[in-house]
C-alpha cells in the first residue's frame, strides 16, 4: 500500500497506484517564483504566501520528484541543474496558463507577474534604474539581476529572466534580440596624471608610449576593454599588467577618479566626471571603439503584458542614456 504524504492528505488526494502523483500547479507555480526571484523570502509576497509555506511547498515538490531543486545559501538559493531542466520544460506553458487565466499564474486573483530583467550592473544602474518611474507609476513590478552576459543568456533560455541586456548578439534562434544602444569607450585619467604625462596632446603625438609608467586600472586580469581600445585605436597589441583589477566598472571609475591610474571606460559611465573635470579625456580619436548592446527576450514572455511595457521603455530610455 502506498503512503500518503501530508500534502496529499491536506488536499484529500491519494497518489495513483503504481507511481507518484504528478506535481500540482500550485507547487509548480511556487517553484517557478522561487527560481526567478532567487529566494524563498522574495517569492513569498509574489505568491501571496508566507515564507514557511513557500519552503513547505518546495520541499513537497522535491519529495514528489525525488530530486533536490535548490542549494540553500545564507542569502537565497541557487538553482541546481535539476531545477534548470524542470524550468525549461514548464516555464512557457505555466506562463501561457497564467495569461489564459488572466491572473499571472495558476490560483486566480493575483496581479500581473513581475518582469525579470537582467544585465550588466553598470548599464542597468546608470541607464535603467534612474528611469523606472514611468513604469512603477503604472504598477509594473520589475525584478533586477546583475551578471555576466554568457551566464545571463543561459538563464534567459532556462526561463529565469524575461529580458536580458546582452553585450553580444545572442546566438541561435531561440531568443529574440533587438539592438539596444552603442557604447563608446574612452581613455581617461584623473587631472593629476593627465598633467604629469603632458595631457591629451602628448597622447595624440606619442600614442600609448605617453602612458608609460602610469598604473593601469582594469575590469579583469586579461584587460578585455583596454586591449580592445589599444587594438582599435592604436593598431597594436597591449602588453601590460594591471596595477588594480576590480570586476565592476563603477569601481574602476572610482579608482581612476581617486588618482590610482588610467583606464578605458564607457563614455556614459563617466560623462559627469568628464564634464566636472574629475576625469580627463586623454585621447579623442576620430573612430573610437564602439560596442553594441542587445535586448534579448525569453520565448513565451509576451504572455505577460508588462514585459512589452518594460521592453519598449528600455528601447526608448537607452537612446537618452
Amino acid at each position: 500500500m502506498s503512503r500518503r504524504t501530508s500534502e496529499d492528505e491536506g488536499r484529500g488526494r491519494t497518489p495513483p497506484p503504481g507511481g507518484a502523483a504528478p506535481p500540482d500547479l500550485d507547487l509548480l507555480r511556487t517553484f517557478l517564483a522561487v527560481y526567478r526571484s532567487g529566494s524563498f523570502t522574495a517569492a513569498a509576497p509574489l505568491l501571496g504566501l508566507s515564507q514557511p509555506t513557500v519552503t513547505t511547498q518546495i520541499r513537497a515538490l522535491e519529495r514528489q520528484l525525488n530530486r533536490e531543486l535548490f542549494e540553500r545559501r545564507p542569502r537565497g538559493v541557487r538553482p541546481l541543474p535539476t531545477a534548470d531542466e524542470l524550468v525549461s520544460r514548464i516555464a512557457e506553458p505555466m506562463d501561457a496558463l497564467g495569461a489564459a487565466l488572466g491572473d499571472g499564474g495558476p490560483g486566480g486573483g493575483r496581479t500581473v507577474a513581475p518582469v525579470h530583467l537582467a544585465g550588466p550592473a553598470e548599464f542597468l544602474s546608470y541607464c535603467v534604474l534612474p528611469r523606472l518611474a514611468p513604469l512603477t507609476e503604472r504598477g509594473v513590478q520589475v525584478r533586477i539581476a546583475f551578471g555576466l552576459t554568457d551566464d545571463l543568456l543561459e538563464e534567459l533560455r532556462a526561463g529565469r529572466h524575461d529580458l536580458v541586456v546582452s553585450t553580444v548578439r545572442p546566438r541561435g534562434r531561440s531568443l529574440d534580440s533587438t539592438p539596444l544602444t552603442d557604447e563608446e569607450f574612452v581613455l581617461v585619467a584623473a587631472d593629476a596624471w593627465a598633467r604629469r604625462i603632458g595631457g591629451p596632446a602628448r597622447v595624440a603625438a606619442d600614442g600609448p608610449a605617453a602612458l608609460s609608467g602610469v598604473p593601469l586600472i582594469s575590469y579583469a586580469e586579461d584587460l578585455p576593454i583596454v586591449r580592445r581600445y589599444w587594438r582599435h585605436v592604436f593598431g597594436r597589441r597591449l602588453s601590460a599588467h594591471a596595477a588594480v583589477t576590480v570586476p565592476d566598472l563603477r569601481a574602476v571609475k572610482a579608482a581612476v577618479v581617486g588618482g590610482s591610474g588610467f583606464s578605458v571606460l564607457p563614455r556614459y559611465l563617466c560623462a559627469d566626471e568628464l564634464a566636472s573635470g574629475d576625469l580627463v579625456l586623454l585621447h579623442d580619436p576620430a573612430d573610437p571603439p564602439i560596442n553594441t548592446s542587445f535586448l534579448a527576450q525569453r520565448p513565451g514572455s509576451w504572455d505577460n503584458p508588462h514585459v512589452a511595457l518594460v521592453r519598449d521603455h528600455l528601447l526608448e530610455s537607452a537612446r537618452a542614456c
